[in-house]
């Protein structure tokens, strides 16, 4: 259980943007857990037993083909929430869950938190907030499955995660990568070899190291810029 001096060093952005009455409101519902890399926590058509607030690592929304194939259609950092459809009375959740990079996460029982929001309070305005921020990762991803080149489109996932890791070095397969670009791992391999031809990346043993991000950013397509700043201005409104 956590202690309410942890609230400071909480972690996740939108728990940790709550005034202090709220926050010690919502501790006695929240529990730390660890969730370890691949792990699944839900898929598609599971029922929403819990919501998580990750804390420092990567979770994937995946949305995946009657014979297996998926593709990403959002990622989930310190900055978000896992399960949103409890707020919209809906407990049956339409993606796979997975965890791209493990990570802590705080979780809490769907009704508890279905009736914190219900308050109309602090944790209502930040859920909706974000909620647009998801929209936002979810639309331009479409878009950019649809339209992009594979080298494109690597670019911006790669930018992506950055911005919700803030670490320069990625600890991710070709494995992860393939699910969540929905492409053959060869086809990873050929985009992420002339990104690094380029200069703009290292890569190696499931590493990537981005050498270059303004000019990564540069190549990238126009939905990375979208959604970074729509996550920069929600971030921005957190952080005041």
């Amino acid at each position: 259980m956590l202690g309410v001096s942890q609230q400071i060093a909480v972690g996740n952005k939108i728990l940790a943007a709550l005034p202090k009455e709220q926050f010690i409101r919502l501790v006695p519902h929240l529990t730390q857990v660890r969730l370890e890399r691949d792990e699944v926590v839900y898929i598609t058509g599971d029922q929403i037993r819990y919501v998580y607030f990750p804390i420092n690592g990567l979770m994937s929304l995946l949305s995946t083909t009657a014979t297996g194939s998926t593709v990403e259609v959002a990622m989930v950092g310190n900055e978000g929430i896992v399960g949103l459809p409890v707020i919209l009375k809906n407990r049956m959740i339409p993606y796979e869950v997975t965890v791209q990079t493990e990570t802590e996460a705080y979780r809490i029982r769907a009704e508890d938190l279905q009736q914190e929001f219900d308050k109309g309070e602090a944790l209502h305005e930040l859920i909706l907030r974000y909620l647009n921020v998801l929209i936002a990762d979810i639309s331009q991803s479409a878009l950019c499955h649809r339209f992009h080149t594979v080298e494109k489109a690597l670019g911006r996932w790669l930018l992506m995660a950055q911005d919700r890791l803030n670490t320069e070095s990625l600890n991710l397969t070709q494995e992860i990568i393939s699910h969540a670009l929905g492409v053959p791992r060869t086809g990873v391999t050929m985009a992420a070899g002339s990104l690094q031809r380029a200069g703009l990346i290292r890569y190696s043993r499931g590493k990537i190291m981005i050498l270059d991000r303004a000019r990564l950013e540069e190549q990238s397509c126009e939905c990375f810029r979208i959604v970074h700043k729509e996550l920069d201005h929600f971030l921005t409104e957190v952080r005041t």
